[in-house]
């Protein structure tokens, strides 16, 4: 995540501070005089007494900070998916996240630490970024697997299969079939919904003992190289949860059971 911008640094780099600091020292360089650069200096401590503090330009260097608006957005969206979690579950969260900055300290600790803790630091918001992912999308799961909804569609089933035995319409029993199918490929989806949660499950299991392992190394790890299989690692668990997320997702949209859909209202993921 990005850090706090310097205020006193963008204050200081200011264009018409660094015009007016050079105007002063230019003037006592030629003069000989040192009273306008210490003039120049008394009024700058003044300048960088207030200026940095103030809320209005806080506001206006953050807008001009690169990254800034995606870094507001990424903490919003962050959020929004903690928002989603129960109190058990976001606990659980903070907890790595406290993995997470002891792994970064440990890291800080390293020749060239500040540099490797900085760079380390989007791996592992990655796997947390993921791990929120998985149990948001984990809790659809449990929405969807309603014991409730799965005795009633095998209830539909078994009082359409028994009626289709005596159904002599034609065009009831076409329509009755193609109904009965569509059930069973819902109940399907059941059996499938419910081998994923178990593997989901113990993907939040492998994220969580890959922080706790990956604090424990990093607390005797003494060359910068270590740090780099840990952050491989990392990478690669990230990435198997991601893919992992977009499949779930692709499964909770129904997409097999619709074809060129229209809009009607707003959706719900």
């Amino acid at each position: 995540m990005a850090r706090t911008p310097n205020f006193f640094k963008a204050a200081l780099l200011l264009p018409a501070n660094l015009v007016g600091l050079l105007t002063a020292g230019a003037s006592s360089a030629l003069t000989g005089e040192p009273l306008p650069m210490l003039v120049a200096l008394g009024v700058e401590t003044l300048y960088l007494g207030v200026v940095p503090f103030s809320k209005r330009f806080q506001r206006a260097v953050r807008a001009s900070t690169p990254g800034a608006q995606d870094d507001e957005a990424a903490r919003q969206q962050v959020d929004s998916l903690l928002s989603e979690l129960a109190a058990s579950q976001r606990e659980h969260y903070q907890v790595l996240v406290g993995l997470k900055e002891k792994i970064l300290a440990n890291y800080a600790k390293l020749p060239g630490g500040r540099v490797l803790a900085a760079s380390s630091e989007q791996r592992l918001d990655a796997l947390l970024t993921s791990f929120l992912r998985l149990i948001s999308t984990l809790n659809q799961y449990r929405t969807y697997l309603n014991s409730s909804e799965r005795l009633s569609l095998e209830k539909d089933v078994r009082a359409l299969e028994s009626e289709l035995g005596q159904e002599t319409n034609p065009r009831l029993k076409d329509v009755k079939e193609k109904r009965l199918e569509l059930l069973k490929r819902r109940l399907a989806r059941f059996e499938q919904a419910g081998e994923s949660r178990e593997m989901v499950s113990h993907q939040l299991a492998s994220i969580e003992d890959l922080m706790r392992l990956t604090h424990e190394q990093s607390i005797a790890i003494r060359d910068p190289e270590g740090v780099n299989r840990q952050l491989d690692a990392l990478s690669a668990e990230a990435q198997a949860t991601d893919e992992t997320v977009r499949d779930m997702e692709r499964f909770l949209d129904f997409s097999e059971e619709t074809s060129g859909p229209l809009p009607h209202g707003t959706r719900v993921r």
